[in-house]
């Protein structure tokens, strides 16, 4: 095949770039380019290779007419103009299978640390306090679990539940999605049975401030939240409200509401948000800046789908 052009505007796992060159693709890096120099070049591109360092929309696409595809080494495309992009004939490309092993396990993880207390009985300890009934925690056994979005995370952090005596429940806008690991149930059901809510549903414009302060009332039961998808979909004054009162008896966040559009950061902001300051001190809450998906294995299993994916469409085009 005659060479074509793709470009990378964010660097990832090696094997990715290798790969095309082996299939015949030409590479250009261009990690630290500015968008203007990119905008400027970039009707010379078959595709592009991005993972979040600046939104796709419909003036980047306009400066692209040869492109063929957008290719995301992640999950989510919601930093994409889709709609704009498929009316071009562009194709786009995730990796949602990639990382789904590494959230499920990142989610499981900070269910137990959250349940058992992990983080306050390692601070007080390091404070010189050893204060057993303080950190008295709660076993997942027995318990009702509700997992909101049934994709590929979805399934994942319910697979690695199996394990456990728990009762799984899921929702997700596709029918017939639950499998043996869990039962398929109206949103309803979730809020009246759940004893643990995790997300795992896409950026959207339904899924914005989906858990706001009507929501988290009308869970029938105190429950730990776990948060492993976007930071969006929680209204996180209304979270705290929900962790002040009880309601919510602890969360583990991966993702939150206040990640710079790359998500690469919570601290640019100049003017701080008083919730902000709630969550990075509050010793019911564990935070982490966005690694759920984020392993040495992920790095690779991402790559690799893509890889495959981009030789596989260009195998059907040809």
């Amino acid at each position: 095949m005659s060479s074509k052009l793709i470009l990378h505007v964010d660097e990832n796992h090696p094997l990715l770039v290798k790969g095309l060159k082996d299939f015949g693709f030409k590479n250009h890096l261009a990690y630290t380019t500015s968008l203007e120099s990119i905008l400027e070049d970039l009707q010379n591109y078959y595709g592009v290779v991005i993972r979040s360092r600046f939104p796709i929309d419909k003036n980047f696409i306009d400066h692209g007419p040869n492109l063929k595809f957008i290719a995301r080494v992640g999950a989510g495309l919601e930093n994409i103009d889709t709609v704009y992009a498929d009316s071009k004939n562009i194709s786009l490309i995730a990796a949602p299978e990639g990382n789904r092993n590494a959230v499920g396990e990142h989610t499981l993880g900070m269910l137990l640390s959250l349940m058992n207390k992990l983080r306050q009985a390692h601070l007080n300890i390091q404070e010189g306090l050893w204060l057993r009934e303080k950190h008295r925690g709660w076993e997942l056994e027995g318990k009702t679990v509700g997992i909101i979005g049934y994709g590929n995370t979805g399934k994942s952090f319910a697979k690695k539940l199996k394990g456990f005596d728990v009762e799984v429940l899921c929702h997700d806008l596709k029918a017939k999605v639950g499998d043996e690991n869990a039962t398929q149930v109206p949103l309803e059901e979730i809020q009246d049975r759940a004893q643990i809510l995790s997300l795992h549903i896409p950026q959207t414009k339904e899924t914005n401030a989906m858990i706001d302060k009507q929501f988290i009332e009308r869970m029938k039961n105190s429950f730990w939240f776990l948060n492993s998808a976007r930071g969006k979909a929680v209204v996180t004054s209304d979270l705290v409200e929900g962790l002040i009162s009880e309601k919510i008896l602890a969360a583990g966040l991966d993702v939150l509401e206040f990640e710079s559009a790359s998500f690469h950061s919570i601290f640019d902001a100049e003017n701080r948000s008083k919730t902000l300051d709630y969550l990075l001190t509050s010793d019911r809450v564990l935070l982490s800046p966005h690694v759920a998906g984020w392993t040495y294995e992920s790095h690779i299993k991402l790559a690799q789908t893509i890889l495959d994916k981009i030789i596989s469409l260009e195998k059907k085009e040809n």
